[in-house]
């Protein structure tokens, strides 16, 4: 390879190595962005004079650019990329009218959004969002089956149509973080009367409430009572597996010591499933009585009818310990700002946390205006979930106009780059480190899905502009060059390098000087693959 010229070699090949080489610059503050292009697309970095980038930025905070050039430094993408699921034209458009604390200020408040048309969408799968007594209503009416997994398959299937066109983003993206954290795996089959309840009555309910409730709420549904066996513990045979689960994954970490999980399956017996509705319910002729030590949380437990409140005092105990505050600061530092958190940002969320009471708007409010958050640009990588919604959202392509099958589409896309939602086995939810997604074959997955979808191969039913080209950037440009700088913009917010673009242009036998013909393959059936092979870059791998 040394010494080639740049036809001699696959123009991919050259566009992805260079793209790798990354020059810091090293203190230098970061420009913020310049006006959305007219399709609403991505901006470049300009000068701090402008208005927008003052107005941008918090009080003290300078943005670093840490990237070389592979994302915008831009304050209100690297926001959008953080808080969402990926910039679409819409969401760019509204923040750059917003500003930032009036977005954030919308995001944490969802309840305020219209999401109407999300809602619509999920519509179409009626059965992912039932409670636990009308799927066993519809099983005794015969509309289901006993042990029928299609409501868990609907919510399954619900998760990236809204992940991609939720206008909710930060309130999906957070039902994402406690999905995996309080993770009960769906599709399973002990949960198929239950998973869909955990989802709308704990994980969605207090998505952005306080851990403390949504802890309470999670230790008496019947999908973790289930899922982790308290429904099977007893008096005469306590079982430790939810106790053990709930203190190393849940809550403070690996802080805990045998004789504080044999204690915590005592008091926690009595939290079970009524075996014939399906529900919750506190059985206390099955409850252990006995003074417990657990953590530095101590109960009498005297009677077989208090086991309940102890439990329920137990788990406030376990959601304001201070270890479990760093786990949860720790969690959340590790999903929006780096795979590897600045220690003195852990440290003042973990304060904020305990001062309200595990409260999470103000700790997500904290991080998104933090200095560590502003100057993190290019320190996270999408998993694959994250890509292929990102890819949709930055395409800007609609929903189906009918039917579901484009939603099963995209559940089994992301399952074939290993990352179906909700279908991680074990209790400790998906990695959320770049280092657990990094393999040849799933980065083959995600460079076909791109392609695919910006041809509007796989899904086929996404509706797209009906000119993509005109769709995506607007008026033809005069040369190749032009081309993929305008199409680099829209989808990557940068321009690229001279031998990037001179890769890219090579792939249609051409230079970025030639000239761009009306009825030239790269304005028409060969658009999409500069598509792809910009969402291919390391650039748009970045979250």
């Amino acid at each position: 390879m040394a010494g080639a010229k740049t036809s001699d070699v696959c123009p991919v090949t050259v566009f992805e190595q260079t793209l790798n080489r990354r020059t810091a610059i090293g203190g230098a503050a970061a420009a913020g962005a310049a006006a959305v292009l007219a399709t609403g697309s991505p901006a470049l970095a300009a000068s701090p004079a402008d208005p927008r980038f003052r107005t941008a930025v918090e009080p003290g905070i300078v943005i670093e650019e840490a990237t070389g050039g592979l994302l915008p430094a831009d304050p209100l993408l690297h926001l959008l990329r953080r808080a969402t699921f990926g910039p679409s034209p819409a969401a760019i458009a509204q923040i750059r009218t917003l500003g930032a604390s009036a977005w954030l200020d919308r995001q944490l408040n969802p309840g305020s959004i219209d999401d109407s048309a999300a809602d619509a969408l999920i519509a179409r799968l009626p059965l992912c969002g039932l409670s636990i007594g009308e799927i066993r209503a519809r099983v005794a009416a015969g509309q289901l089956k006993q042990f029928d997994w299609s409501p868990m398959w609907q919510l399954s299937f619900a998760a990236p149509v809204r992940a991609i066109w939720s206008e909710r983003q930060l309130f999906e993206v957070m039902c994402d973080f406690w999905s995996n954290h309080l993770n009960v795996t769906c599709p399973s089959g002990d949960v198929w009367d239950s998973r869909t309840d955990y989802d709308r009555t704990v994980i969605r309910k207090y998505a952005l409430g306080t851990f403390a409730e949504m802890l309470k709420a999670s230790a008496r549904h019947p999908a973790m009572l289930t899922y982790l066996d308290n429904r099977y513990s007893t008096r005469l045979a306590p079982n430790e597996n939810y106790g053990r689960e709930l203190m190393e994954l849940h809550t403070v970490g690996l802080e805990y010591a045998e004789p504080d999980v044999k204690d915590a399956a005592r008091l926690l017996t009595g939290l079970t499933v009524d075996n014939t509705t399906g529900q919750y319910r506190y059985d206390a002729a099955n409850h252990v009585t006995g003074a417990v030590r657990i953590l530095g949380f101590t109960h009498a437990n005297a009677t077989t009818t208090g086991g309940e409140a102890a439990a329920m005092a137990f788990l406030d105990h376990l959601a304001m310990h201070p270890s479990t505050a760093r786990r949860i600061v720790t969690k959340l530092c590790v999903r929006f700002v780096a795979d590897v958190p600045p220690t003195g940002l852990i440290t003042k969320l973990v304060k904020v946390y305990l001062d309200n009471r595990s409260a999470i708007v103000p700790v997500l409010r904290a991080l998104f205006t933090s200095q560590e958050f502003a100057s993190s640009v290019g320190a996270k990588t999408r998993t694959p979930l994250e890509d292929l919604a990102a890819t949709v959202r930055i395409l800007g392509y609609g929903p189906p106009p009918s039917g579901t099958k484009t939603y099963e589409s995209l559940y089994w896309m992301a399952r074939n780059a290993g990352h179906a939602p909700l279908l991680w086995g074990p209790p400790n939810g998906y990695p959320d480190v770049a280092a657990a997604w990094a393999s040849p074959s799933g980065l083959l997955v995600r460079w076909n899905f791109h392609l695919s979808i910006a041809a509007g191969n796989w899904p086929a039913d996404l509706v797209r502009p009906a000119d993509l080209l005109t769709g995506m950037i607007g008026a033809r440009p005069a040369t190749y060059g032009a081309l993929i700088d305008a199409t680099a913009r829209r989808l990557l917010g940068v321009t690229l390098g001279g031998e990037q673009t001179a890769a890219l242009a090579s792939f249609y036998g051409k230079t970025p000087a030639s000239p761009l013909k009306y009825n030239d393959p790269a304005v028409g059936w060969m658009y999409p693959y500069l598509m792809a092979m910009l969402l291919n870059a390391p650039n748009f791998a970045l979250r």
